[in-house]
């Protein structure tokens, strides 16, 4: 069976290969460091091991549930927010299919709540319920983040006006701490089905918990082989060896790349199923490297789509960027370009040939024009996108950024900065025990002279 692989040749004109393999014993000190569990934030590796922990009493759990959700269910509303609601949704759009939620399946349509506070959102996913039988799936280890709480507390509202209590009890479950929080005393009380976060995993890193898995499964995917896939590549990456190591090579390369000046990363790629692996993407990166004002900044883009935008700035910006490709070898469609009696257009010399194969040559030829353009680039290649390939490709980009973060001298684990806003906002909405910061931002908001044009 074949892995995933990290195709680093247009690097090579900006980083000698000899520098990159001079990294190797740091790189091997970083991994002893990751493997024993002795750096910063090492009370967060529980991801580390994970695919290898997981038992088949817990997918048991998972899929028997799944199954009575997709059962009972129309739609399954999924209430998280970053790591919470963004490994479940990646995973989803990139193996169902494109227009899943608008067509009649065995399975639910999946919607997600508590990432936003719109109140157009709610209004509108309100009049996308009614009448629907609905199953919700709430995420939040403390039940206190804001986005989430007030998701929960609509949709439990909305709910209980056109079922019974007993009804809302039976479809509702809560991922959440195994016991502590506002969430988990609640879930107690009430006597909702309930799954755990595991302490030692933060959000970003919960795809392969609990957390994504019974979102993942409700919407019809093998969770046993997404685990899989994520347990052979934590096997595959034990090895410390930058040539044999993909997921170090790539966080080498990053690391290479930030010291020569290239600052922003773009991820891209050339299938729109993987948009959100992208912002899974982000997330993980942009939280676990974004501190002490430095770090690579985490960016995507969706090929060809924005080569007809922001192609135009990779090719002739400001040269501080580099490029990371997503790649499927094995295509899932087969949709072919047809021929034209006149050929108008002048594409007739296509005919016959399957848009795959066009995407292809558009990938090729995007790889050289950035390069040319002095844009280096590598590419993480999938022999195909299933719930194998994107295990090994979620445990890739998590150990690559544990290694990258550690390189970079910064705590991969904490998001101390999160609480910045959430402080903020708690003070100007008047919660207990924040009166002595609202007095000053209060203070500090009416002195503002604001200039507005």
């Amino acid at each position: 069976m074949k892995n995933i692989q990290l195709d680093y040749t247009y690097i090579l004109d900006f980083v000698k290969e000899k520098d990159i393999l001079k990294m190797q014993s740091k790189v091997s000190e970083v991994h002893k460091v990751i493997e024993d569990r002795t750096g910063i934030g090492n009370d967060f590796l529980g991801w580390l091991d994970l695919p290898s922990r997981v038992t088949m009493s817990e997918m048991d759990k998972i899929n028997k549930v799944a199954d009575e959700i997709r059962k009972n269910s129309d739609i399954l509303v999924v209430i998280g927010i970053g790591g919470s609601y963004l490994g479940a949704k990646s995973v989803i759009d990139a193996l169902s299919h494109s227009f899943h939620n608008n067509l009649l399946h065995k399975t639910p349509q999946i919607y997600f709540a508590g990432q936003n506070m719109s109140a157009k959102y709610y209004e509108d996913l309100k009049e996308v319920l009614m009448n629907k039988r609905v199953s919700v799936n709430v995420i939040s280890k403390s039940g206190t983040t804001t986005e989430p709480a007030l998701g929960l507390r609509y949709l439990r509202d909305l709910m209980s006006q056109n079922i019974s209590k007993e009804q809302v009890r039976q479809r509702i479950i809560a991922t959440t701490d195994k016991a502590k929080g506002s969430l988990k005393t609640m879930a107690d009380k009430e006597g909702y089905t309930q799954f755990v976060i595991p302490d030692d995993i933060g959000g970003r890193y919960s795809v392969l918990t609990p957390v994504g898995l019974l979102p993942i499964a409700t919407a019809g995917i093998h969770i046993g082989e997404l685990l899989q896939g994520a347990r052979d590549m934590e096997k595959l990456l034990k090895n410390p060896d930058l040539k044999s190591n993909p997921a170090y090579m790539y966080a080498t390369i990053r690391n290479l790349m930030y010291a020569n000046g290239k600052a922003i990363e773009i991820l891209t790629n050339f299938d729109p199923s993987l948009h959100y692996i992208s912002e899974w993407w982000k997330q993980l990166y942009g939280e676990s490297e974004g501190k002490e004002n430095k770090s690579i900044y985490p960016a995507s883009v969706d090929y060809s789509t924005d080569l007809h935008s922001m192609g135009q700035w990779v090719q002739q910006g400001t040269r501080n960027i580099y490029e990371t490709f997503l790649w499927v070898e094995k295509s899932r469609g087969n949709a072919l370009v047809p021929s034209l009696e006149e050929d108008m257009d002048g594409f007739n010399f296509l005919a016959g040939k399957s848009f795959d194969y066009v995407n292809r040559k558009a990938y090729e030829g995007v790889t050289l024009a950035h390069h040319d353009g002095n844009v280096p680039n590598m590419t993480v290649t999938l022999p195909e996108l299933n719930a194998y390939y994107l295990g090994q490709l979620i445990y890739f980009f998590e150990k690559a950024c544990a290694m990258s973060g550690y390189l970079l001298r910064v705590n991969p684990f904490d998001q101390p900065g999160v609480e910045a806003y959430k402080t903020n906002m708690f003070a100007l909405l008047g919660k207990k025990g924040y009166e002595e910061k609202s007095r000053e931002l209060n203070a500090i908001l009416a002195k503002t002279e604001r200039k507005v044009v």
